[in-house]
């Protein structure tokens, strides 16, 4: 008679084994809005290891001194895509020296797009930016007289997120603003890591308050407040 192989439902892991899953070179996607809500832990281990030459999807590209923007500032991205740069300058300066190639995407677009890339959609249709730079090379169609961009899926090789709580299991709640952009993100990443404030046992939560369902989770880091 074979054996079963038992399979662990732990997600949690260190900080060292959830970003041995990002590399150079990959796509990465970030939660957050203005450095607020950002995954810290996993950003500071990132900008320690070092890693290069990555595409950002993000909100915005953070402050400074804050967010992701530690990550700009340390020159690990080739091309971000987002919705703003005017609260870190470093973007603007890498711009203008051709060291970053930067992408802008009109805020509720980018999160259509990122839930066009979860949730296996072609693309989104939306009437923001038709007519203007943003319409450059882009589709459009026309729908009952009035004209659309078809705006293109957008995914990740890694999502990583900060949530509120989670389980052992990876169902997460999320708190404030990062519900805005945290749960499409959590479904767009081929790999998908959480830094959890709080991490209970699996159970706890209300199954009518979770926001990100364990199976879009792979990994678990614990974080801080």
């Amino acid at each position: 008679m074979s054996q079963v192989k038992e399979i662990s439902i732990d997600k949690v892991v260190s900080l060292d084994q959830a970003i041995s899953h990002i590399s150079d070179g990959c796509t990465l996607m970030v939660g957050g809005f203005a450095a607020t809500g950002s995954p810290m832990k996993i950003i500071n281990g990132l900008v320690e290891k070092g890693v290069k030459n990555m595409t950002l999807i993000c909100n915005d590209t953070g402050l400074v001194d804050a967010g992701i923007g530690l990550m700009v500032v340390a020159k690990q991205f080739k091309k971000v895509i987002v919705s703003h740069i005017g609260m870190n300058p470093e973007t603007g300066k890498q711009l203008a020296a051709k060291e970053l190639e930067v992408e802008l995407v009109p805020q509720g677009t980018l999160v259509e797009r990122i839930r066009s890339g979860g949730f296996g959609l072609g693309g989104a249709l939306t009437p923001t930016g038709v007519g203007t730079e943003v319409a450059n090379s882009k589709q459009t169609l026309e729908i009952d007289g009035k004209t659309y961009l078809v705006e293109k899926p957008l995914k990740a090789d890694v999502a990583i997120v900060k949530v509120k709580k989670a389980d052992r299991l990876g169902n997460a709640i999320y708190h404030g603003t990062n519900i805005s952009h945290g749960p499409m993100m959590a479904t767009a990443g081929k790999i998908t890591i959480i830094e959890a404030d709080e991490i209970v046992e699996i159970g706890e939560l209300d199954p009518d308050q979770i926001q990100t369902p364990s199976v879009f989770v792979d990994y678990i880091v614990q974080g801080g407040n």
